[in-house]
């Protein structure tokens, strides 16, 4: 109730209204306050109804808002009113703290870090359910944190936040705060990986004594974090993680899943958070061997005695890539997109295990010359086309099992909307092509 009286008949202005913008106006008019909303994209002005429509021109006019939303993926700094905005920064709040506010008395446990984050919410989401208990999985992995306002006092929520949310959050904080890994990410927007990294940790400092926070012990990057902390002092009980923190639970569980290095590290830290609900090993045995992981992460399209075709189209960096590469053997592998800013590829090591590489996209290359003095490689410019190579060269390569991996260490969107399409798609492709009987 307090929250709702917090912003009735405050001006609050929105910039931005994907999901994140309009979930954020339709809460924030339901608790009375005064919405002027404003898009530069023509197409999602179009849609806005029920808000009001305040052009640039009125915001640089109009100091008088109490707050301003910013939709995590507007860089303050390259945007069209980015010295209105840098000289309102106190103003700026997000819906991470739209959510806090809504729900202090339920128990948040987030999320972050550069891989395997909707893994790991979804691994402790199975754990939770399997005990009993009443929970919800929210944030960046696809449901808008906004549309849980109304749930039971010991509710849990499970939320995996990135850094663009955190960077200009205020008022967030959560009971338990896991960083899982770091490598360079988003770097076209934070500038430097250390910027990364203090972003990331704004989700230890914003806890207090209460609380707990979860690191990676073996991160590369642990010398920044360690002067991160000393910084500023770190009030909440920090807990470092590894592989050897699930190590006697992974003798026990039978599911092929939890055998990569990434997933074992997903699972040490849903492991550490999950036994402070005092969940025996037994329940957590039990909703580890049903677990299924998320679709375009290591997702085994299909597998027969010739081929096993993989799809890890969510694999948009090089760092998230190598989770598979270390994995499979005698790899045909589909690569190339739109490459991570400052990317570099280190595949020396693992030149046994890809036969052949099949750069698609728009970026030919930057892929070429990261991989071509390595391994074998074809230019296939899109999925279909790598598809047709690989089924030419698996005529030649009869006495062996292979891997048809999608991996593609690059964003997708120079030819697809999202990794999720760019994953359906070669799996349409991979399974009409090879699943149907033919022998090649």
């Amino acid at each position: 109730m307090f929250t709702f009286q917090k912003y009735q008949n405050k001006k609050i202005a929105i910039y931005g209204m994907g999901i994140t913008g309009f979930s954020s106006a339709k809460i924030l008019k339901k608790m009375g306050a005064k919405i002027f909303c404003w898009d530069d994209n023509k197409i999602i002005r179009k849609k806005i109804k029920n808000f009001n429509l305040s052009p640039n021109k009125f915001w640089l006019k109009n100091n008088s808002f109490d707050n301003i939303i910013v939709s995590p993926g507007i860089d303050i700094n390259k945007c069209k009113i980015r010295n209105y905005l840098k000289k309102n920064l106190d103003k700026i709040i997000t819906d991470l703290d739209l959510f806090f506010e809504l729900n202090k008395n339920a128990t948040i446990i987030s999320i972050t870090g550069t891989n395997g984050k909707s893994t790991t919410c979804k691994i402790i989401e199975k754990i939770l359910r399997t005990a009993k208990y009443s929970v919800s999985t929210v944030g960046n992995i696809g449901n808008p944190i906004l549309n849980f306002n109304k749930v039971k006092k010991k509710h849990i929520f499970i939320l995996e936040a990135s850094s663009y949310q955190l960077q200009y959050s205020k008022l967030f904080k959560s009971k338990y705060a896991a960083i899982l890994n770091i490598s360079p990410d988003h770097l076209e927007r934070h500038k430097s990986i250390k910027n990364y990294i203090k972003i990331k940790s704004r989700i230890f400092f914003a806890q207090d004594s209460s609380n707990y926070s979860y690191i990676n012990s073996r991160n590369k990057y642990s010398k920044i974090f360690k002067n991160i902390f000393k910084s500023q002092r770190l009030k909440s009980k920090l807990i470092l993680v590894n592989e050897s923190s699930c190590k006697s639970l992974l003798r026990k569980i039978n599911n092929k899943y939890f055998i990569s290095k990434g997933n074992i590290e997903n699972l040490a830290f849903a492991y550490k958070i999950v036994k402070n609900f005092r969940i025996s090993d037994k329940i957590i045995i039990k909703a580890l061997n049903k677990f299924k992981g998320l679709p375009h992460r290591q997702e085994t399209v299909f597998s027969n005695k010739k081929i096993l075709c993989i799809n890890d189209s969510k694999a948009t960096s090089f760092d998230a890539c190598l989770q598979s590469l270390s994995l499979y053997n005698r790899i045909y592998w589909i690569v190339g997109g739109v490459p991570k800013y400052k990317d570099f590829f280190y595949i020396k090591k693992l030149r046994k295990k890809i036969l052949k590489a099949y750069i698609i996209g728009n970026n030919i290359h930057f892929f070429k010359k990261q991989i071509y003095k390595d391994i074998p490689y074809k230019i296939s410019h899109n999925v279909k086309n790598a598809i047709d190579n690989i089924y030419e060269d698996l005529k030649s390569n009869k006495n062996s099992k292979f891997t048809i991996l999608l991996s593609p260490a690059a964003a997708s969107f120079d030819q697809f909307k999202n990794f999720e399409k760019r994953g359906d798609y070669f799996k349409y492709l991979a399974l009409k092509k090879f699943n149907n009987g033919l022998n090649v």
